[in-house]
């Protein structure tokens, strides 16, 4: 029985792998490859830098919140022009450091309510991201490209609204935009996707963009998840306090 469902299991697996090798030419499977190491080396770069500013081994503090915004102005100006990869990789492990350094003090004060929490929001993230990328790669040809106008328009709205809540601070309107950005994120994987294997059939191969496209949406829907989970849980401590 046991051997059987292996097989089965296997054979699905071949299928699987089959049906994105037919689906998708040698040069855009390379490509996709690139990427995603690209981005698991910066999500490694990202635990790094948390690391070190948990750990007291390193804290760069403001200078690490402006590193971030230099970074990333310079990769979207400094363009690729087939000679600068290794200088703007560079950069995009720098960014990575140091978005951890920022996220480092929100995962401290996590750590000190409970620490599964970290664990569950890097397990939904993964997950949510893995099912969705492969959702977008096995659907129709570009047929959510279209999710790019609408989920700009939702991003500029949300952008709006908090800015508006630092005067008002509805607690209804902070966490209306925590749930609906998590939803914005999961789109913007599959938008995402979708369109980095469009610009690659276009002749735009640059994997450092790509892979800092990517990156954006992973951690902007792990540092939501953490804020969701941790409201959760703390709410869960003051009944319990209340109750004692």
């Amino acid at each position: 029985m046991a051997e059987t469902q292996g097989i089965n299991i296997n054979e699905r697996f071949q299928r699987f792998v089959n049906g994105l090798s037919d689906r998708y030419e040698p040069y855009v499977r390379q490509h996709l490859s690139k990427v995603y190491m690209v981005l698991g080396s910066t999500s490694a770069a990202t635990a790094i830098g948390a690391a070190c500013q948990m750990r007291d081994y390193l804290d760069l503090g403001i200078l690490a919140a402006i590193a971030t915004l230099v970074l990333v102005l310079g990769l979207h100006f400094y363009k690729d022009d087939g000679k600068n990869y290794y200088t703007r990789l560079s950069m995009l492990y720098a960014f990575g450091f140091c978005s951890g350094q920022t996220l480092g003090p929100l995962l401290g004060y996590i750590a000190s309510i409970n620490s599964a929490i970290i664990l569950t929001a890097l397990t939904g993230t993964f997950v949510t991201f893995v099912s969705l990328s492969l959702a977008a790669l096995l659907a129709e040809q570009g047929k959510y490209l279209y999710l790019g106008g609408m989920l700009v328009s939702v991003i500029n709205t949300m952008a709006l609204l908090s800015l508006f809540n630092m005067i008002f601070k509805s607690y209804f309107v902070q966490v209306t935009q925590l749930y609906v950005g998590v939803f914005v994120m999961a789109a913007f994987i599959v938008y995402d996707t979708q369109n980095i294997v469009e610009k690659c059939r276009n002749g735009n191969r640059d994997v450092v963009q790509h892979a800092l496209d990517l990156f954006f949406d992973v951690l902007s829907m792990f540092r939501r998840l953490l804020i969701i989970l941790t409201q959760k849980e703390e709410r869960k401590q003051k009944e319990r306090g209340k109750r004692n």
